[in-house]
């Protein structure tokens, strides 16, 4: 019988929701062959603006919304919307907010110019998925990152959601893709990670200005694995990953990773609760 039964994915991109792209193919396929593999799943992206609701039959779920969360100071409400993929069977919630994703597109504008407040949109959505995770009252045993987007969320699932029923015993994985970014976040990013259970001991790894190599050190600091999952991506953040003697599973071609993976969820889960 398998240990980590239920698998958390909280994912960047999703085809069709978004363009084909690496990331966002692994993003449909994986959760699906996992699901297929005996596991129960949940699967998040955020509600980028050039997706298009009516196409992607996407509604909102209204027993899930209308919590705000407080980025510096601010009240940003939080917005949970769901599509299914029927071929998968598969339901995909997304994250939205007027803010932070409606009429935006990902990490850059229509001129490719990287929008200022990446890191706020960081926050909200590493946040809004793990509040609409406890109103869902799952608990998943393995957490599996993949993109920037989702790279604070080891760190508050193992420090300001320790004691979440939730979140208690969840392993998180953390998946390096080439998605690399050029600007810095702002000065006051970690000032804005600081909720209950957050101290800026808890980000001493982190050097400023945050850029993206610090951004996946960050989560690398509270992952209990990583994968590799582009043929290139930043030596020094997986050099880090070795050096916090994390387990990894190096790149695996598109026609294996799926068993690959699904055999590492196991081997993080047995290894964490071995050591505890």
């Amino acid at each position: 019988m398998m240990k980590a039964n239920k698998v958390l994915f909280i994912t960047q991109e999703i085809t069709p929701y978004v363009s084909e792209s690496e990331m966002s193919k692994v993003g449909r396929y994986l959760p699906q062959a996992i699901q297929e593999r005996g596991r129960e799943i949940r699967t998040f992206m955020p509600k980028w603006g050039n997706i298009n609701e009516r196409r992607n039959q996407l509604h909102e779920v209204i027993r899930l919304s209308g919590m705000n969360l407080i980025i510096d100071d601010t009240d940003h409400p939080l917005i949970i919307k769901v599509a299914s993929i029927q071929s998968a069977r598969m339901q995909v919630y997304f994250i939205d907010n007027d803010d932070y994703f409606q009429n935006r597109l990902q990490t850059t504008d229509e001129n490719g110019v990287e929008y200022d407040d990446n890191d706020a949109r960081a926050i909200f959505y590493a946040r809004g998925v793990l509040e609409t995770v406890k109103k869902l009252r799952w608990c998943p045993d393995i957490i599996h990152c993949h993109g920037w987007i989702s790279a604070l969320v080891p760190l508050y699932v193992k420090k300001a959601y320790k004691e979440e029923p939730s979140f208690r015993d969840s392993k998180i994985i953390y998946s390096i893709y080439n998605d690399q970014f050029a600007s810095c976040f702002n000065d006051d990013f970690t000032s804005k990670l600081l909720i209950k259970g957050i101290s800026e001991e808890d980000l001493q790894m982190v050097k400023h200005p945050v850029n993206y190599t610090e951004l996946m050190k960050l989560a690398l600091s509270y992952s209990d694995g990583v994968i590799q999952n582009s043929p290139d991506v930043n030596a020094e953040a997986m050099a880090y990953a070795k050096e916090c003697q994390l387990p990894v599973l190096e790149y695996q071609s598109q026609e294996d990773y799926f068993d690959a993976f699904n055999q590492f969820y196991d081997q993080v889960w047995d290894a964490k609760n071995k050591e505890e």
